[in-house]
């Protein structure tokens, strides 16, 4: 399957740059480029790509803004230059399924989209612990596995279960093998699994898991 891919930079040397990187993968198509977060979420709503690569100091409107107006839309994955903690807590909170740096090689940024085109979270190793600690102070603390409920609507025990494994870092296919269960299942119980809870990406439920228990 083809992952279809929308570059929003206002930097058209970059755009350029990352457009010639996703064009060098047989299973990436770069299906347009914005140079604003307005252009940007205008595109990404007709469009409808399966990723959107947003860079966060944009003109008109911001990356972050953007990510939130996408939310439900389609996946984001922020990609920049800064890894300022207030852009990075914001991005996820915002919806955001990853945050990679700018420099990221060419190998790592296609494997990126991928892994969010695949329904699973990534986080730039160099700010994950940063980005837990944040999250920490932040996020109230409530207890999920083990409990009746988690949330105002609870979870079943499946869906605790696959609570732990995004927790555990697993990906969609991973927890579909360790629970013995279709990978579409899988997706399925994941997209109730942040709907309960409300939360917004499994990068969100991962951190919420890591307070909770």
């Amino acid at each position: 399957m083809t992952i279809r891919v929308l570059v929003a930079d206002d930097h058209a040397a970059v755009r350029g740059g990352i457009v010639l990187i996703l064009g060098g993968a047989d299973d990436i198509e770069v299906v347009g480029e914005a140079g604003d977060g307005e252009q940007a979420v205008v595109m990404a709503r007709e469009l409808r790509p399966d990723v959107v690569l947003m860079d966060v100091r944009m003109p008109r409107l911001d990356g972050i803004s953007a990510t939130r107006e996408l939310a439900g839309v389609c996946d984001v994955l922020i990609l920049t230059t800064f890894d300022v903690d207030e852009y990075v807590f914001g991005a996820l909170r915002a919806g955001a399924a990853g945050f990679l740096l700018k420099n990221a090689d060419a190998e790592a940024l296609i494997e990126a989209v991928r892994v969010v085109a695949r329904g699973d979270g990534l986080i730039s190793p160099g700010v994950t612990r940063r980005l837990i600690a944040a999250f920490a102070e932040q996020m109230p603390v409530r207890r999920v596995v083990g409990e009746e409920a988690a949330g105002p609507a609870g979870l079943t025990p499946r869906e605790k279960e696959v609570l732990a494994c995004i927790g555990r870092g697993l990906s969609n296919a991973e927890i579909a093998k360790e629970l013995d269960m279709a990978e579409a299942t899988t997706k399925t119980h994941v997209s109730r699994v942040l709907n309960k809870l409300g939360l917004k990406s499994r990068v969100q439920a991962a951190i919420y898991y890591s307070e909770g228990v």
